[in-house]
């Protein structure tokens, strides 16, 4: 869900065609089919593309060591301060809950070392920016905008509309994955190369997994979360998404994050100041911060939160048949029944934080979103959000915010079908039972 795992592959970009890739598991009508069906999460058919993939990584032996990570990190930047050092044992955390994920195949450990080469090496470029611009601390992070609430809930889409508004600052995908320019890099015929980076990566993710398209679409520009750049501090459920690590989970659930949230805001200014210093307000979202919501708004207190709700079951049916089609790739073998234990338990988890810690933001600053009444007329939601947080909704705002949706209609790549039932062996009914504490907190209709 959060990067492209299979970036690594290939070394130019894909050759495959545009509406290739699609195997004989997954129904479709027409090329641009307006239902897709995914019929074979359970024991899938590779496309050429994957299989290629898979058979280049299975013999790879992957060191997943703090040493060999921030080595490389070195090497790849050519600095060598990363900062205050206790990042250190949260990156041993991560390395050590990913080498004790049995089920992760070698192109899936390898995926997660060059995650953490790559935030390693942003934090060094971070540090460096800092120790030569001390004044980058003092850079305003005032009255942001933060959409916060469970993953496949409208966030991303919430995010991406308000985003659309030229008054706030917002993060590209681009941008989040290396969030501080390399000083030896020069912009080639005016584009930046991180942005090159991530043009390349999005190709190679697009060969290799095209229902992504569907269910997550992530090109270059895209409205991204901030979670990428808290990873640098290696303290986020981010990688919970693309292994599963237990001991990790349990670490960060145990530990309090404000430390770091207080990284993330350091992020957010030095990107800010690379952009010239302009003042003016960020629209955020993480579904993390759902169950974040004390660091959150310790963190910005100035904030205005709107937190976004759906029927759990739509949210995690939704969310384990994308990282069920990803695991085709990252895994030795694809578990649907485990990736949905493991994804009910932990929405469950995140809920309950949301209900428990729900009035530690105050309500004059903060709006619960339904998901249907999110879709029933999203640009009046943007409205009833910018009120709550003194912003004017102008002519020229709600003209652009009316223009990307006429740019990007929902389901536009195709709508996946999702079947809790049939791919997970789970009735919904029963799964919907363990969620009455949600329902009972907030207004939110069962789907």
């Amino acid at each position: 869900m959060y990067g492209y795992a299979y970036e690594y592959v290939y070394g130019r970009k894909s050759t495959v065609p545009s509406g290739e890739g699609i195997s004989e598991g997954h129904s479709v009508s027409t090329a641009r089919s307006a239902v897709i069906r995914i019929a074979d999460l359970r024991d899938p058919v590779l496309t050429d593309v994957q299989r290629m993939a898979v058979d280049a990584t299975r013999d790879l032996a992957v060191d997943l060591s703090v040493d060999a990570v921030l080595d490389k990190a070195r090497r790849r930047t050519g600095l060598t301060d990363f900062g205050a050092d206790d990042f250190r044992e949260r990156l041993r955390l991560w390395l050590r809950s990913t080498d004790e994920d049995e089920g992760l195949a070698p192109i899936g450990r390898l995926g997660v070392f060059n995650d953490c080469v790559r935030y390693a090496a942003n934090r060094l470029l971070l540090e460096d920016l800092l120790k030569r611009h001390p004044e980058i601390l003092d850079e305003p992070i005032e009255e942001p905008i933060i959409v916060a609430g469970l993953p496949r809930s409208g966030t991303t889409h919430l995010v991406n509309l308000i985003a659309a508004d030229a008054r706030l600052h917002s993060l590209p995908y681009w941008e989040s994955r290396e969030p501080v320019r390399d000083a030896r890099e020069a912009a080639q015929q005016g584009v930046d190369p991180r942005y090159e980076r991530c043009r390349k990566s999005y190709e190679q993710q697009d060969a290799m997994m095209p229902l992504l398209r569907a269910m997550h679409h992530m090109t270059p520009e895209h409205v991204h979360e901030e979670i990428e750049l808290q990873a640098l501090d290696f303290s986020s459920y981010l990688l919970e998404w693309i292994a599963t690590p237990p001991r990790w989970r349990d670490y960060y659930l145990a530990h309090d994050q404000t430390p770091h949230y207080a990284y993330l805001k350091k992020v957010l200014q030095a990107v800010q100041w690379q952009r010239g210093g302009e003042r003016k307000r960020w629209i955020l979202k993480s579904p993390q911060h759902m169950e974040q919501l004390v660091p959150l708004h310790r963190t910005f207190p100035d904030a205005t939160i709107a937190i976004t709700h759906r029927d759990p079951v739509s949210v995690i049916r939704s969310a384990i048949t994308m990282l069920a089609y990803g695991d085709r790739i990252r895994r030795r073998r694809v578990d649907p029944e485990a990736v949905a234990a493991y994804w009910t338990d932990r929405v469950e988890t995140l809920l309950r934080a949301c209900v428990r810690d729900r009035a530690a933001v105050p309500a004059a600053q903060s709006l619960d979103v339904t998901f249907d009444e999110f879709m029933a007329d999203d640009v009046a939601m943007v409205e009833r959000i910018y009120e709550l947080a003194g912003l004017e909704m102008s002519e020229a705002a709600r003209r652009r915010l009316d223009a990307y949706m006429e740019e990007h209609p929902r389901g536009e790549h195709g709508q996946v079908v999702y079947d809790l039932q049939a791919d997970f062996g789970l009735d919904p009914a029963e799964v919907r039972k363990r969620f009455a504490f949600y329902f009972e907190r907030f207004a939110v209709r069962a789907e």
